[in-house]
């Protein structure tokens, strides 16, 4: 598993767990609906500004967003 497979994953997880659209998420991260979608699909890499992003609209740090990444990869 890539590293932008794992960040999807979590980050397609993480929106489930809240139950929010993929449209919800990027409208409180200030991101493209389709780049949210490109980021679950391992098919973008996000840049340091959007991990702070993403972290801000879920209500965790910027490092437990990496951590479950890190976790994810090992497996």
């Amino acid at each position: 598993m890539t590293i932008e497979e794992a960040f999807g994953e979590v980050i397609r997880d993480l929106r489930k767990v809240k139950q929010i659209s993929q449209e919800t998420l990027a409208d409180a991260s200030n991101l493209d609906r389709s780049f949210i979608s490109l980021l679950e699909c391992g098919h973008k890499q996000p840049s340091l500004v959007t991990i702070f992003q993403l972290a801000k609209a879920f209500n965790i740090s910027a490092s437990n967003i990496l951590s479950l990444v890190e976790e994810k990869i090992k497996k």
